[in-house]
């Protein structure tokens, strides 16, 4: 029997964040090999781990897969967050990239200078409030489903709340004029597994301060 996927990063949200919220989604328990040093990097990067010499870099299924992208997309297929066919993995891909996009806006946010990071904030929030979810709702209005793709649970599904809770974080309210991702972000929110890792003492992330910033610049710079 296999074992645990492994997952190697710092300890923090970053690229690694949306790969623990599709193993905990999919219901997949996985240990985490945190990288605390300059030293810790270097020795992944060393023993050959590192095939790009870059994390996040995940222990599954016998491999050693790096680039978040392909481990997205390997832990979705394997657990049937993917899709039932190609249009449905297009459209899948389509909406995990805006979601991926919106997602490294807000998580630069505290590597900014801090005179200019208030203003930073408010371009993210606008474009979220302008440009993604916008979007989002319309689809949800327009085939009047539960899900975003299809009749089950996918990646995308996952990928849209991890991005309106990051976007709670700075606004609470950023979801007011938005009734129906309001509901979606309930629905999904209330899935067992997706509920458990909400929960206090999960292995999800907590925001980056500065401090956490600041840490994995030393790190990875």
């Amino acid at each position: 029997m296999a074992g645990k996927p492994k997952l190697h990063y710092f300890n923090g949200r970053g690229r690694m964040e949306t790969i623990r919220w599709i193993l905990a989604a999919a219901g997949i328990e996985f240990d985490e090999q945190f990288i605390d040093s300059k030293e810790d990097l270097q020795k992944l990067k060393k023993d050959g781990y590192l095939l790009f010499e870059q994390v996040p870099m995940v222990e599954i299924d016998g491999m050693k897969l790096v680039q978040s992208r392909a481990i997205l997309n390997y832990i979705a297929a394997k657990y049937n967050l993917y899709g039932k066919d190609l249009k449905e993995k297009a459209l899948i891909d389509m909406y995990c990239e805006a979601t991926v996009d919106l997602n490294e806006g807000i998580m630069l946010l505290n590597f900014k200078p801090a005179d200019t990071r208030a203003k930073e904030t408010q371009t993210i929030l606008e474009k979220a409030s302008t440009r993604y979810f916008p979007v989002f709702e319309k689809v949800l209005k327009d085939h009047g489903k539960e899900f975003l793709v299809g009749k089950q649970l996918s990646r995308a599904d996952v990928q849209l709340l991890e991005s309106i809770l990051m976007a709670e974080e700075l606004k609470a309210d950023i979801l007011s004029g938005f009734p129906l991702l309001k509901a979606f972000k309930e629905r999904i929110s209330s899935i067992p597994t997706i509920k458990k890792f909400l929960q206090p003492g999960s292995a999800r992330k907590p925001p980056l301060n500065e401090k956490a910033a600041a840490e994995a610049i030393k790190i990875f710079h």
